[in-house]
């Protein structure tokens, strides 16, 4: 034993100075090495796992395009045929779906998808309804509102577009009916029924919007509105600021002011809402987003729904990605020709500018959309 601690000392007085810590780093780099080529395996195998699933979403027949909107339940429906309400009004969810226009053997232009997009107030009210398309063989992504307050051909007591979803999800019995009803309703004013739909809560927009440390806004006057039913307070002092994401959702849905402040029209609301999701959409496609990817699952699962599966919506993102982010997109208003005034405020849509525009930008088909295909009312 003492020759062989002897030995074993010898040996360690034999090695120069600083071994000791070589072989220590030695170590640490092979184990580094190891776990940096078994993290990378699993990087690189998820990723292969995950591209398997990225592709364009499968476009929706013309069958299904043309079907007629069918509620999948039974609602109460007088000896009228029409619906009634909660009060036992007699209330229509719409126009008949026998007058819309079928799309059965129009031909589609290729890589072109579109997607109804809705922000939801509360769970229930739409009031933000756009319409996006993205043309994969130009690289062009549109973005088409629609005002909350447009008369659709609709009989029921709010005759706005805006009611569509919560009509549809009230007498469907699901979500999968307002979603329905809304996109029967848009195809009413634009002449073709979206690919797809994203709803969105505003609750999203907020909790994105705080994780992005909020947005910097330009604040032409001071923003100043109460509705006590709606426990909706905006208090947004003008000037160039950073808002959070209260904020924020205030300025994008401030259209009606308190006495003595100044409002805007709803055309100059949707232009704030589009100017908000502009920003909001420019800061996550840049290199900070990459920590706000927790944020952005949690927000995903809790305030989104879709129906576009995951592979499908890291296609069209990267898609979007490659055209050039943001710059891509051009945004747009359905234009009006004039509201109703006090008690309804209906907004009534134009007809030929609906079709110049829409014919321009969002219309999947090679083919024009015409007149006969819309359900205006303008009066």
């Amino acid at each position: 034993m003492p020759q062989n601690d002897y030995a074993f000392g010898s040996r360690l007085k034999k090695q120069p100075s600083g071994s000791k810590t070589k072989r220590h780093i030695l170590l640490f780099l092979k184990t580094f090495s190891i776990t940096a080529v078994i993290t990378v395996a699993v990087i690189m195998g998820s990723g292969m796992m995950l591209r398997s699933y990225v592709r364009p979403p499968v476009l929706p027949g013309a069958e299904v395009i043309a079907a007629p909107f069918v509620m999948p339940s039974s609602p109460v429906i007088t000896s009228s045929g029409q619906l009634v309400d909660d009060e036992g009004e007699e209330e229509s969810l719409g126009t008949s779906p026998h007058l819309l226009a079928s799309m059965a053997g129009w031909e589609r232009k290729p890589d072109f998808f579109t997607i109804m997009i809705i922000g939801l107030d509360g769970g229930i009210n739409a009031n933000v309804i756009m319409v996006a398309a993205y043309d994969n063989t130009t690289q062009q992504a549109y973005l088409v509102s629609i005002p909350r307050d447009t008369r659709v051909d609709a009989q029921r007591n709010r005759r706005k577009i805006v009611s569509a979803y919560p009509v549809g999800r009230t007498h469907g019995g699901s979500h999968e009916a307002g979603i329905a009803q809304m996109k029967q309703e848009v195809q009413t004013l634009i002449g073709f029924r979206p690919d797809f739909y994203v709803m969105v809560d505003f609750g999203a927009f907020e909790n994105i919007i705080d994780g992005i440390g909020g947005v910097e806004v330009y604040v032409p006057f001071h923003m100043r509105y109460d509705d006590p039913w709606q426990d909706l307070h905006i208090d947004i002092p003008p000037g160039l600021q950073t808002l959070d994401g209260q904020n924020a959702l205030h300025f994008a849905r401030f259209r009606r002011a308190n006495p003595g402040f100044r409002g805007v029209t709803d055309y100059q609301r949707i232009e704030n809402q589009q100017l908000i999701i502009s920003t909001v959409l420019e800061e996550l496609m840049s290199p900070r987003a990459i920590r706000q990817i927790p944020n952005l699952i949690s927000t995903y699962s809790t305030y989104i729904s879709t129906d576009l599966d995951l592979g499908e919506k890291i296609w069209f993102g990267e898609q979007i990605i490659r055209a050039g982010g943001v710059s891509s997109l051009s945004t747009y208003t359905i234009p009006i020709i004039g509201n109703s005034g006090a008690p309804a405020w209906y907004e009534f849509a134009d007809r030929d500018g609906i079709l110049e525009l829409v014919n321009r930008t969002i219309n999947p088909f090679t083919q024009d959309i015409t007149a006969p295909m819309l359900r205006i009312i303008s009066q």
